[in-house]
């Protein structure tokens, strides 16, 4: 059985490669097809250092940084892609990777993370944070977007079977292509994360300072409560003016290692995640560690922290508007409920998305599908 992973671009180990990663785990044999790869050497083994087969976008100027630029033609640019000597395609996408050209004899499997955010639900919101509401700007790229849709639209009938990443990206799969998609979450790596019973007194946050993960609305909440201590890890563009708005009772880390993150969620007697997400990976890691997160309700959160409505287990309280005033309330809910969260529960509901989860869901259904094809081929 020929097997090839289509991914969009490899130019960084985030939540995208971690899926790609365990895909290549069921599948060791199968090959990477990627936009570009510019993955360093030495840090490849997440895909079993493995030779990438690179569209031609790979050899144009100034491509290694300025990749995204490039979002016009990477449409073509995957269609140029030979899907033919292979039986299974599974394609990992939030962009362009599941638009390779399949044939009727084969099967194509799209993992979506999103269906292109920019181009559908979220057009608006991107424009906005780029500066680009008005003017002769706005409406080339307003026209770019209307043509990308299309294609994306029109790509998905070359799609056997759709995955999604929760179930809130199988209602936008549903929305955009009126296709239905199971929900296989992605892989959380619960090992490299323990229980950590013993709580200090303060909140955590960690993102990438980016105006959606809404970090300067926490910020702003916890100047409002000078009595409560909350710490910040995490760097990006609003770095410096989150930093400016911080009192006394914040501190700003910046960007740290993977262990002063670990070490951090392990102590914190809360962790605030205040974006809208269609999966969401930290707040799982910071369950891992035993502690509860308090969370924006809408999104992947829903699905990830069972929250205070729960009957049973909680693990979580969730806040319904991304403001400063919901965030200070929320704390403040839950310094009146903190007993309710068990940090064993915290942990025994985030080992729910581990890697081994993740990996049997998906070959069962592969192996569900390949059965289903051959049947059909025998009648």
């Amino acid at each position: 059985m020929k097997v090839a992973v289509v991914h969009d671009w490899l130019v960084t180990y985030a939540g995208a490669e971690k899926v790609l990663e365990q895909i290549l785990k069921v599948f060791p044999h199968a090959d990477v097809y990627s936009i570009v790869n510019f993955i360093p050497e030495n840090e490849r083994s997440f895909i079993m250092n493995k030779e990438v087969n690179t569209s031609f976008i790979q050899k144009l100027p100034f491509a290694k940084n300025k990749y995204r630029n490039y979002l016009p033609i990477m449409p073509f640019a995957v269609e140029q892609f030979d899907m033919s000597e292979y039986e299974i395609i599974i394609s990992s996408s939030h962009a362009v990777a599941k638009g390779v050209i399949t044939g009727p004899d084969q099967i194509h499997i799209s993992y979506v993370h999103s269906p292109i955010r920019y181009a559908w639900d979220l057009q608006n919101q991107y424009l906005k944070e780029a500066g680009v509401e008005k003017g002769i700007k706005s409406v080339l790229i307003r026209y770019f977007l209307y043509k990308i849709r299309n294609w994306d639209y029109r790509t998905s009938n070359g799609v056997d079977y759709f995955l999604s990443n929760s179930n809130f990206i199988s209602n936008r799969i549903w929305k955009v292509y009126r296709r239905e998609a199971e929900t296989i979450y992605p892989p959380v790596d619960i090992t490299r994360f323990s229980l950590h019973e013993t709580k200090e007194d303060f909140y955590l946050t960690a993102s990438r300072m980016v105006p959606y993960k809404k970090i300067d609305k926490i910020v702003e909440a916890f100047n409002k409560m000078p009595d409560k201590q909350l710490i910040v890890i995490g760097d990006g563009p609003d770095f410096k003016k989150i930093k400016a708005k911080a009192t006394e009772n914040i501190t700003l880390l910046g960007y740290q290692s993977f262990e002063v993150l670990r070490n951090h969620m392990q102590r914190a007697k809360a962790f605030i995640f205040a974006a809208e997400e269609d999966f969401g990976i930290t707040p799982v890691e910071a369950q891992a560690c035993g502690t509860p997160v308090i969370a924006y309700g809408k999104g992947g959160s829903l699905e990830t922290v069972r929250g205070n409505n729960v009957i049973e287990n909680p693990t979580g309280l969730f806040f319904y508007e991304q403001t400063n005033e919901a965030i200070k309330n929320a704390v403040k809910k839950f310094e009146e409920m903190e007993y309710v969260f068990s940090p064993q529960n915290c942990r025994k509901h985030a080992e729910f998305f581990g890697t081994e989860r993740f990996r049997k869901e998906l070959k069962r259904f592969v192996d569900s599908k390949m059965l289903s094809n051959k049947s059909t081929e025998v009648k």
